[in-house]
Parts: C-alpha cells; sequence; structure tokens
C-alpha cells in the first residue's frame, strides 16, 4: 500500500493510532442523479481509522491492529455493499461507508476497559477521490 497523509484531528489524548487497511467491493447507487453509479460496479477501498485514548489495556496496546482490521475487511471484504443490512434505506455512498465503518469500529471501542475513541474514519474510493468521516462535536467520552 502506497503511504498516505491524511488530515489530523486535533486532540489532547496521549495515545494515537491511525490502522490503514483496503477491501474490495462492489455497489451500486439507485439513484437518477448517480449517472454510471447506477449500475453495479466495483472499487478496491483504503481505509484509514484514527483511534484515540488515553490509556492502554492489558497488552499495552491502545487497540491491537489486527481487531480493527479483522473488524472491517471481514465484513466488506469481496461483498456488495447493497445487500448489508446498515445500507437497508441508505445508498451505500462513500460516505455512507465511511459512517458504517466509524460505528463498527466504535462499537469495538466501547468494549475495551481502557474506552479509546475512534476520531475519523478516511474511505478513499479512487485514487483521487475520498472521504473523511468525524463524528458530531460533543461524542467523545
Amino acid at each position: 500500500m502506497m503511504q498516505q497523509f491524511y488530515p489530523s484531528v486535533p486532540h489532547a489524548y496521549r495515545f494515537e493510532l491511525n490502522k490503514d487497511m483496503n477491501f474490495s467491493a462492489a455497489h451500486f447507487i439507485p439513484h437518477a442523479e448517480a449517472g454510471k453509479c447506477q449500475t453495479v460496479h466495483g472499487h478496491t477501498y483504503f481505509v484509514n481509522v484514527t483511534v484515540a485514548g488515553n490509556e492502554l489495556d492489558a497488552s499495552d496496546f491502545l487497540i491491537d491492529f489486527k481487531l480493527l482490521k479483522d473488524a472491517i475487511h471481514k465484513k466488506y471484504d469481496h461483498s456488495v455493499l447493497n445487500d448489508h443490512p446498515e445500507f437497508n434505506g441508505k445508498f451505500p455512498t462513500t460516505e455512507r461507508l465511511a459512517e458504517q465503518i466509524w460505528q463498527s469500529i466504535e462499537a469495538i471501542l466501547k468494549t475495551r476497559d481502557n474506552k479509546p475513541s475512534c476520531l475519523q474514519v478516511i474511505v478513499r474510493e479512487t485514487p483521487t477521490s475520498y472521504v473523511v468521516y468525524r463524528p458530531e462535536q460533543g461524542w467523545l467520552r
């Protein structure tokens, strides 16, 4: 994977980790304004997840990188995004995908004793286009 530099989130946490990962998936956007994207097509999505916190876990990790990758890669790799229940009633755009990835990661982090937070998710759909998802202000624990 080519090294990427992404926008950072200002914060006061002691630790920050970033995990890059990728997966291949297909989707379509069934809306008249979607143009060619109305037809099923695929992407190799590149994802960056930023997690931060003040405390490490019993293994001295903020969170194990593998847990982050497994949660996303196993869920979406070689699938049709439209078939996932979290997109029921929503179009599986890159914006919605970034939001859903954040929700999946945040759900895992909430179960951790050290309570880290997911600050942002970046999803690159093509070499020239990406989306940054950040939760609304006030969500931090």
